[in-house]
């Protein structure tokens, strides 16, 4: 990535980490709550009502919440996973299930379900991935948390499949024009954003 391409995206994600951290309690459990709504609505589309496997991540503040459209898969039915930092900035995952131990993670500031790990191998049977961002343009660029593990399973599905539906989760106010977010050649775009105003597909021609 070039120089400037990398002090534009620290620059678009600083700017949006202050904004959420500015974001108070009530907008967050409401934002929580409607993001658990138009997801398990994605999901039953994608599923037909059948219960499947979902991949999800823990948000915490001052992240979009994630645990209530969590509970509200596993309530339809849903089997879910979660990921755990792996050293070279792989994931593993993990099955979540209500009161299961978090943990903090041995290489980044989050915290991780606690259990048995599964390899990449477990995504042919995942019907679609819920990944984090710090925020979305219409283009279907995403910014994420800057650590590159999710860039790195990205580029691994891309390269050796399989082709599994997904969703970049952010805030209204994150997803951006599109051009806002500059991007190279080996980024990966993302085809949809979950929001607390629903579920939109990129690119958008809005």
């Amino acid at each position: 990535m070039s120089q400037g391409s990398s002090e534009a995206k620290a620059d678009i994600r600083a700017r949006h980490r202050a904004r959420r951290a500015a974001t108070d309690a009530t907008q967050r459990d409401a934002a929580g709550a409607a993001l658990a709504v138009h997801g398990a609505a994605w999901a039953e589309q994608l599923t037909g009502g059948t219960p499947s496997t979902f991949c999800a991540y823990l948000g915490v503040v001052p992240e979009p919440p994630t645990l209530p459209l969590i509970s509200e898969l596993h309530r339809h039915g849903h089997t879910i996973l979660l990921p755990v930092c792996e050293p070279g900035r792989r994931l593993s995952w993990t099955y979540w299930t209500p009161g299961v131990e978090f943990v903090r993670s041995r290489y980044a500031p989050v915290l991780e379900p606690a259990g048995p790990r599964l390899d990449l191998g477990i995504m042919a049977s995942v019907a679609a991935l819920f990944i984090p961002a710090t925020a979305v343009d219409k283009d279907g660029n995403r910014i994420g948390q800057g650590g590159g593990y999710y860039d790195i399973l990205l580029g691994s599905l891309a390269e050796d499949g399989p082709e599994i539906p997904l969703a970049a989760i952010v805030f209204d106010s994150e997803l951006l024009p599109a051009g806002s977010i500059p991007a190279e050649d080996f980024d990966r775009r993302v085809p949809a954003a979950l929001t607390p105003s629903g579920l939109i597909r990129l690119p958008d021609p809005a």
